[in-house]
């Protein structure tokens, strides 16, 4: 080979090499472009799961804020249902009278720095401290149904650390204090008070009844109103007082909280919550974060989806409670499967592709709000995997989800759920002509099966009726 050939190869292998780079350099941009594509995406996607997330738990809009010279300002609200307690400590005045101010200051400030951490922990919120009166509620500014319950199990443990002090200063021959704490829920009306120094405040009878059952009571003990106690009674152990007169409202029948009831409690001693407690208190806290996810499913869903709409998520969260009683699941599975059975087409607020994957992410956000514990928020996630299509359950929970959620196959009602169903279909998927959704229902009945007991038994038989009910329809088409 001549020195001419030998430089010929060498340009084509270098041409070849160049050009290889070049490509390899392309594809290096182009997937460099596709990952921050798919990296920007993922990111507004995740941006409008927490957006929906945060906006299921809201509960004020912009009509609650005024604008002032000061800035903006909360409008005065009313809510139907908070939780309030003072707290007093008896015999404060003998006590300012021998001890030093500043030892005096510092103890006072233990006791309301400790009682402003159990506040936080409850998510209640601290109105003001007077002299050595102390003052929250429950059920502000966020409204719930757990804060009569959440309320008394903070006044618990401020007696128990009261307790706990007193102890201490006997141990050491010294005064020590004691609390008095009363307890009412009603309804109250809330806003900004000042002009250089705004504060928030609370106002109505609820606050006066409240003050009134703090000093009816007695150094040591929680005194609760009549109301309170109808709702806590399913967790405490209660003492009954007798009956107070209110101003204008009649009598009040008054309750001293003696503990958490023994068998929802840590040890049966009545001081601490167990797991049943907390699980128990959850289900309460179920019925928030359900009227939150319905009332957003009804307002944000498109009107054009007439299946898989807030009335068929009602139907699931209804059904897997009947089917969970039939199978016999204990309270916490029940919480799950009700929970699950919510969350399951919320994905399609986010979007309406990948609905169930939206829906996943959606109550990872959500549940935390509630104040789910992460292992319960995992176990919810994998629940609502098997509402996929294509999904078998693993599992007697997810059984249970799958069977609630096809429900509408066996009951009454299958053909207008079927007919809003082809209805969607048609708006989201592509047109199809009657018969051919008929064949498609039949195919899909044909192959679909109850996994529970208690499912078979409620639905098997119509199913078949309404499969054989179809197939007499596709044949009489023919």
């Amino acid at each position: 080979m001549d020195i001419f050939s030998t430089a010929y190869i060498w340009v084509w292998v270098l041409l070849l090499l160049g050009f290889l780079i070049f490509m390899v350099a392309i594809i290096r941009r182009y997937i460099q472009k596709r990952v921050e594509i798919l990296t920007a995406e993922r990111l507004a996607l995740a941006l409008k799961v927490k957006e929906k997330a945060h906006r299921i738990q809201e509960q004020y809009d912009s009509d609650s804020i005024v604008y002032t010279h000061q800035g903006p300002k909360k409008k005065s609200r009313k809510y139907q249902k908070v939780t309030v307690l003072f707290a007093d400590i008896q015999g404060f005045t003998r006590i300012v009278e021998e001890l030093n101010p500043e030892i005096l200051i510092d103890e006072l400030d233990q006791f309301f720095l400790h009682f402003d951490a159990l506040v936080d922990k409850y998510d209640i919120e601290k109105i003001k401290t007077i002299g050595d009166a102390y003052m929250c509620a429950g059920g502000l500014p966020v409204k719930n149904s757990t804060n009569p319950v959440e309320v008394v199990l903070a006044a618990i443990e401020m007696q128990n650390f009261m307790d706990r002090m007193r102890q201490i200063k006997m141990l050491e021959h010294k005064e020590y204090w004691e609390l008095r704490i009363g307890i009412h829920t009603g309804p109250v009306i809330s806003g900004m008070v000042g002009r250089k120094k705004i504060s928030f405040d609370i106002w109505g009878d609820t606050v006066n009844i409240a003050s009134r059952m703090e000093s009816s009571g007695i150094a040591g003990e929680i005194n609760v109103s009549g109301t309170t106690w109808q709702l806590v009674n399913e967790f405490f152990v209660g003492e009954y007082r007798g009956k107070m007169p209110v101003k204008y409202k009649g009598e009040t029948d008054m309750y001293f909280i003696k503990g958490i009831k023994p068998e929802l409690s840590l040890d049966g001693e009545g001081k601490e919550p167990n797991e049943l407690f907390r699980i128990r208190l959850q289900h309460i806290r179920f019925t928030d974060m359900e009227q939150a996810v319905l009332n957003r499913l009804e307002n944000e869903l498109p009107r054009d989806l007439t299946y898989h709409n807030m009335k068929h998520t009602v139907d699931v969260v209804t059904q897997v409670e009947i089917i969970g009683r039939g199978e016999g699941v204990g309270e916490e599975e029940m919480l799950l499967l009700k929970t699950a059975a919510l969350f399951h087409d919320t994905g399609f607020l986010v979007d309406m592709e990948n609905h169930e994957d939206n829906s996943i992410e959606l109550a990872r956000e959500v549940m935390q709000l509630y104040g789910f514990q992460n292992q319960q928020i995992e176990e919810v996630c994998l629940l609502i995997n098997v509402t996929r299509k294509e999904a078998e359950p693993r599992n007697h929970l997810e059984a249970i989800l799958k069977d609630a959620d096809l429900d509408y196959l066996g009951r009454s009602d299958f053909l207008p759920v079927s007919n809003n169903l082809y209805n969607e279909f048609q708006q989201f998927n592509g047109k199809m002509s009657q018969e051919d959704w008929n064949r498609k229902q039949i195919n899909f009945i044909a192959g679909h099966k109850y996994y529970t007991k208690t499912a078979k038994n409620l639905r098997q038989v119509k199913k078949e009726k309404q499969l054989k009910g179809l197939r007499d329809s596709d044949n009489n088409g023919s």
